[in-house]
């Protein structure tokens, strides 16, 4: 097990942070979803960080993600328009298993709100908190199916386009963050990568939260 002790330089966990984030993308764009400021990415990004919630098992959470995007419902307009009965067939054939009913009528309903507040676009829940961060978290988690929890999965990712909200850095980026030695709060990792408001910052985070999921902390080399 790769472990970087507590006395580590701050010069040594600064290398280490760069070779964690030479080439990686940080969670949602390593698989296939572009984290960029348009309704339809930043509803995708948002059903990610939902079908994430509460889960280790990444099987249960890309693929159908995925897989819903790829049957045409990309943005919260046209997912709202698709069919309960549908959404939870490609749910299912795609590893959700046993939930996929419940989850095809949580998605649906998310959409649906998403389009009767804020015309399916996010960014308009963004403008109506007048971007502050606590408005923000607030109104987010007032969708349905989003908890504190899915609020720091999805800020996590969009913490570069929404500079406001950062430093985030959900559990599991912070679990690995800890074992690794390169600190223990968001504000840790933000002085590793260039502040709260650098692209490194989210790309650095999310590739600790895929280490924790995918348990390749023998990868890492001290």
């Amino acid at each position: 097990m790769a472990t970087t002790t507590a006395t580590a330089s701050v010069e040594d966990r600064k290398r280490m942070v760069r070779r964690l984030v030479a080439g990686n993308r940080g969670f949602a764009e390593e698989y296939g979803f572009q984290v960029t400021n348009n309704p339809a990415n930043l509803f995708q990004v948002l059903c990610l960080a939902v079908l994430l919630r509460r889960t280790a098992d990444l099987r249960r959470v890309v693929g159908p993600a995925r897989a819903l995007r790829d049957a045409g419902w990309e943005s919260a307009a046209r997912m709202a328009r698709s069919r309960p009965e549908a959404r939870a067939a490609v749910l299912r054939e795609h590893g959700r298993g046993g939930d996929a009913e419940r989850m095809a009528g949580l998605l649906g309903e998310l959409a649906e709100t998403l389009v009767t507040r804020y015309r399916g676009d996010l960014r308009r829940l963004r403008s109506a908190a007048k971007h502050a961060p606590a408005r923000e978290r607030a109104l987010l988690a007032e969708l349905p199916g989003v908890d504190t929890e899915v609020v720091e999965l999805f800020l996590r990712e969009v913490q570069a386009l929404w500079a406001e909200t950062a430093p985030v850095a959900d559990r599991r980026a912070l679990a690995a963050a800890r074992r690794l030695g390169l600190g223990r709060s968001a504000a840790d990792l933000a002085s590793l990568s260039g502040g709260g408001e650098s692209e490194k910052l989210a790309w650095l985070v999310g590739t600790l939260a895929r280490i924790d999921l995918e348990d390749r902390y023998h990868e890492i080399a001290p």
